[in-house]
């Protein structure tokens, strides 16, 4: 779950793709706060990294990984 809290930071970082997260998602902020012990939750983050190649790049980039763990992650939440 660490990791996906770290990449979760990663997509807040920026307010258009944390909108577009909160849009594709249909999270609420309060949603999104409430859940970050979830695993559904987080895993929906992650998923919405892998949906969008250019940002999963960009993801595992910043954090100093390789996007397999970002998947393998999501795949271990979902």
């Amino acid at each position: 779950m660490a990791l996906a809290l770290q990449a979760l930071g990663w997509v807040l970082s920026d307010s258009q793709r944390a909108d577009r997260l909160l849009a594709l998602t249909g999270m609420t902020p309060e949603t999104l706060r409430g859940g970050l012990s979830d695993p559904g939750v987080l895993g929906a983050c992650l998923e919405f990294l892998c949906n969008h190649e250019a940002d999963l790049v960009a993801a595992a980039q910043a954090l100093d990984i390789a996007p397999e763990h970002l998947v393998a992650a999501r795949e271990n939440l979902t």
